[in-house]
């Protein structure tokens, strides 16, 4: 038997281990199946080329609990070492030794699927366990080594009876660690992180009802057997090309990735790349919510089929972070900070291709089926607008396939918009005006009145589409978007000609005059217009430069320092041509053109929803006392 010492340049590492090394104990696990996966591929390789004189087989990694002796054990059936190789590799603090192997076998080892990037995973061990004993027997014929720590520097390493190739992990777990012991806590983690590796991992046993044969009679009670249970699904649909996947394929996939989702995914996105680096994946979108957030988190970060993480800030795009589904790279660095992911070259590589191949993707679907893609715009717009703000790329790029669609449920591209406004919708000055709305019930007298210009009035009602409309009249020369309560209609979009007031200057002045003394200054500003003496009487509009960037403040980014906080400032507008507003000119008693007025604002505020509470209780009593 030999003692030693642990060659670590640390004076004591498992203090640092515990302490620092992973903020997540449960991490272990993983870390430790991802060497006994390495081991087992070295294996698998070594065999291919005719270096290993022993069968591959079918090999497993297997987990055990045993809580009389409060052991959990990690047994693999791959390549195993020699005492020489524990010494090099344990005791120097790199186990998995996978970067070596790699190198040695640069050749030929290229796609063997070994992880690797693990240094100090097995070191892991000691964050759970106060004792870890390695029991291994190295492929070549040598005598099987025991290994055996209890968390110091200090080991002893001995001969050990071991007949197959392979190595046990045995993990002694601390008091304060028992939940390791729980199966259904081991399973989780499992189920977790190792969900989709490579080689079958066994943690007990289930039993699988056998399907009845032909000719059994009717009462006849189906066998059952009992069989491993095996975990992961070691072939997921990612490692396929796409041309051997079918679309049920795909949403089988989805399924087994987010069992709780009942809803089908809307489209997928198959990423394939081993130039400039590796990566490979499959995206979904789902429907969308307007709630930006309750969607994040959902994109799966693998390394060669372990997972990493699901939050992929820095590698995806942040407005494709509320997709779904599984990306994998071996280029991408593991347990390494963010700010250290969104400056590496590779990640933002990668970042940006995935952008790219989003963008390619949602462009054949359009030209592919228009029809069907109109039909999904509603829940993937939030994803496409948000990537045509954030990433200049994918604005670029979304010219193409972005939608504008209109209040009568009819979709534009930006081209086919601009051509079919360009004659009715511009102003004197050359301007054309792109008219919206947010809201078709809310702003529903006001889509009536443009359309009845034979105006298009779109319907964009996303968070973030004040920021848009901003980038987009940026980006474009003489194009302005204008929400149709921003004005009256005469206003919206300004032609040259002058309507005739019913009322000289000195009749206007008083009128105003008159409206000022009961219209509350800090909420409303008066304003005098000459409009068709149908129009009605009072209209409450909102300016479209201060409401917008009101709106940009309060979700985010953009607009004036402030403003967001800013009270809620109209215009009313009065339309001197209309009668009503010609006896209010000319009522004798002030008590009862005060009255007039407030009943006239009440009724207009009431057409935009703005009366609430006490002002809407007091007008209806108004109201009623007006009819008795």
């Amino acid at each position: 038997m030999a003692t030693g010492n642990i060659n670590v340049s640390v004076e004591n590492i498992f203090p640092l281990i515990k302490k620092f090394l992973y903020s997540d104990h449960e991490i272990f696990l993983r870390e430790l199946i991802s060497n006994a996966t390495d081991a087992t591929l070295k294996l698998k390789h070594l065999t291919t080329i005719g270096e290993a004189k022993v069968e591959y087989g079918s090999p497993v990694i297997e987990v055990k609990i045993d809580k009389e002796k409060q052991q959990l054990i990690i047994s693999d059936q791959g390549i195993g070492m020699t005492k020489e190789e524990v010494e090099k590799y344990i005791n120097q603090v790199a186990f998995s030794g996978a970067e070596e192997f790699l190198e040695k076998y640069k050749d030929s080892a290229k796609d063997s699927g070994i992880i690797g990037h693990f240094g100090l995973g097995f070191y892991s061990a000691f964050m759970v366990a106060n004792k870890v004993e390695i029991i291994t027997k190295s492929y070549k014929d040598e005598p099987a080594a025991h290994w055996i720590c209890k968390g110091t520097t200090e080991f002893t390493l001995e001969e050990a009876d071991k007949k197959e190739h392979g190595t046990d992990i045995i993990l002694h777990i601390n008091e304060d660690d028992k939940e390791f012991l729980e199966e259904n806590r081991i399973e989780e983690l499992l189920v977790k992180y190792n969900k989709f590796m490579p080689i079958p991992i066994k943690f007990g046993t289930r039993e699988e009802t056998l399907d009845l044969p032909e000719d059994a009679p009717e009462d006849a009670k189906p066998e059952t057997k009992t069989v491993d249970n095996i975990v992961n699904n070691t072939n997921p649909a990612w490692t396929k090309q796409p041309t051997d996947l079918e679309d049920k394929d795909y949403k089988d996939f989805y399924r087994e990735l987010y069992p709780m989702q009942f809803e089908e995914p809307l489209f997928h996105i198959h990423l394939n790349v081993d130039y400039p680096f590796n990566l490979t994946g499959i995206l979904y979108f789902p429907k969308m919510s307007q709630d930006m957030n309750i969607q994040k988190d959902k994109i799966q970060l693998y390394q060669n089929q372990v997972f990493v993480t699901d939050n992929v800030e820095g590698i995806v795009p942040e407005f494709l972070t509320m997709l779904r589904g599984v990306i994998d790279s071996p280029d991408i660095p593991l347990n390494v900070s963010r700010s250290y992911l969104q400056a590496d070259g590779a990640v933002k590589k990668i970042s940006s291709y995935i952008t790219r191949k989003v963008a390619d993707k949602l462009k054949s679907l359009f030209n592919n089926n228009r029809e069907d893609f109109e039909k999904k715009w509603n829940d993937i717009k939030i994803v496409i607008e948000y990537g045509m703000l954030s990433e200049d790329k994918f604005f670029e790029k979304a010219k193409d396939f972005a939608l504008y669609p209109t209040v009568d449920d009819k979709y534009f591209t930006f081209a086919e918009l601009i051509e079919k406004i360009k004659d009715n919708q511009t102003d004197k000055d050359g301007n054309r005006v792109i008219l919206y709305a947010s809201n078709k019930d809310d702003q529903h007298s006001y889509i009536e009145s443009a359309k009845e210009k034979g105006y298009e009035v779109l319907l964009l009602d996303s968070p973030i589409v004040s920021h848009l409309l901003q980038k987009l009249e940026m980006g474009e020369e003489k194009v302005s978007f204008v929400r149709v309560d921003a004005d009256h209609v005469d206003n919206l979009i300004k032609k040259d000609e002058e309507k005739i007031s019913k009322l000289n200057e000195e009749e206007k002045e008083k009128l105003k005059t008159d409206f000022e003394k009961v219209i509350p200054k800090e909420k409303y500003s008066v304003q005098l217009e000459s409009m068709d003496s149908n129009a009605a009487p009072l209209i409450i509009t909102q300016p479209e430069f201060m409401r917008r960037m009101k709106e940009m403040q309060q979700t985010g980014g953009g607009g004036m320092f402030g403003m967001g906080n800013m009270p809620e400032m109209y215009n009313l507008v009065v339309n001197t041509n209309h009668p009503l507003i010609t006896e209010i000119l000319n009522t004798k008693t002030e008590k009862k053109q005060e009255r007039l007025i407030k009943q006239s604002l009440d009724l207009a505020r009431l057409s935009q929803n703005l009366l609430k509470g006490e002002e809407l209780t007091s007008f209806i009593k108004r109201s009623f006392e007006m009819i008795k």
